[in-house]
Formats: structure tokens, sequence, C-alpha cells
């Protein structure tokens, strides 16, 4: 396992904040993903207020190649989400960097639960100079694992949700109705597990 802190190339300053800088969409994704537990777009709509207000994310875009001040904000609902898909903005990270942003929602349809799924690319947090552990396909920040873990439980007092879940590509790593309440005791990832209302994180323990 090493730790891994971002250079600057050939010393040519890259914003983490440009939409257009394609370098920051790049290496895949850090996540908050919320299993919402329902699949009414009512409650989407909800859980993405409450998730774009407990990460005080700067606007709210459906376009990723062009920078917000070239384009008009789009209305931070489900409609919105499903004409653009993504929704984009700017987040500011607790060791002060102003960096790119996404929520995406996989909807599950009749039968399932639907996702929704906030996220900070690996290339933005690189060019922000983040510090995260890796070990083969994985990448692991504990600064980012509690943040997230704590955007999550404003999140939840605001709308409640049936499991979040934390890390490196996060997204259906697991399951509220497996999970059943409860915390795994060996956890490779960080979770957020509700039980009686009352919302438990547990941080990647391995």
């Amino acid at each position: 396992m090493a730790l891994v802190e971002a250079m600057p190339h050939d010393h040519v300053m890259t914003n983490p904040a440009a939409f257009r800088d394609r370098t920051n969409w790049m290496d895949g994704y850090y996540e908050l993903a919320i299993e919402i537990g329902s699949t009414d777009d009512d409650r989407v709509d909800e859980l993405l207020r409450a998730l774009w207000a407990a990460a005080e994310v700067q606007g709210c875009f459906g376009y990723r190649d062009r920078e917000p001040e070239e384009q008009d904000p789009v209305p931070c609902t489900v409609g919105s989400l499903s004409e653009f898909r993504n929704l984009y903005g700017r987040v500011r990270l607790p060791t002060g960097e102003l960096v790119v942003c996404g929520c995406v929602a996989i909807r599950g349809g009749d039968d399932g639960s639907d996702w929704l799924d906030f996220y900070v690319p690996l290339g933005a947090l690189d060019h922000a100079g983040v510090v995260y552990e890796t070990g083969g396909s994985f990448y692991r920040s504990g600064v980012l694992d509690d943040w997230l873990a704590a955007v999550g439980t404003r999140a939840f007092d605001g709308a409640s949700f049936a499991l979040g879940v934390v890390g490196y590509e996060v997204s259906g790593c697991a399951d509220a109705a497996t999970l059943a309440g409860e915390l795994p005791s060996v956890r490779g990832i960080g979770y957020l597990v509700p039980r009686g209302g009352v919302l438990r994180y547990g941080a990647a323990n391995e």
C-alpha cells in the first residue's frame, strides 16, 4: 500500500474546479452512494436537494464541457437528472480546495431501489493535491471518507435513506436488505447504516 500525492505536471498548474479540463474527470470517482429505499420521484427529488445542500455544492449544471459561467444553471431536481443524466457543480473539500463534482441517479425500476451517487473525480482530487492510499485497484482517503460521511449524515437529517456507502466507486457494493440494519464488522469501504431512525457510520477498517 502506498501513499500517493499528485504533483503538477511540467510545472503547469491545473485548476481542479475547471469543467472544461477533461483530465479533471479522469480515473474514476470517489463517491457517496446512497440507496434511497424507494423508486418514487418525490423521494429522489427530496434527497437530491438535501444532498446538494449538505455538501454545499456551488451551482447546478447540465454540461461538463463548458464552464459554469458559459451555461445557464438548471433546477436541482429529478427532472434535470432525467434530462441530463448527470448534474455538475463545484464543491469545497475539507482541505480547502474547490473541485468539480457531480451526481447521477441509478433508477432500479419497480422492484428495486433507486440510488443517488454524489462523486468527485480522482483527476480533480489529484490536481487538488489530495493524498490517498492506493493498493491494486482501490484508493482510500480517510479525510474524504469522513467528509462524505458527514455530508451523508447531514443529508439524512433532511431526507432519510436506506443505506449510504463511501469510497472509490462503491455504488452497488452493498444493499440495505442484505445488511438488515447491521454494520459489517470488517469494512473495506465506509457504511452509513440507519437503524431505528438513527444513522450510524462505520469507517473502512481493513
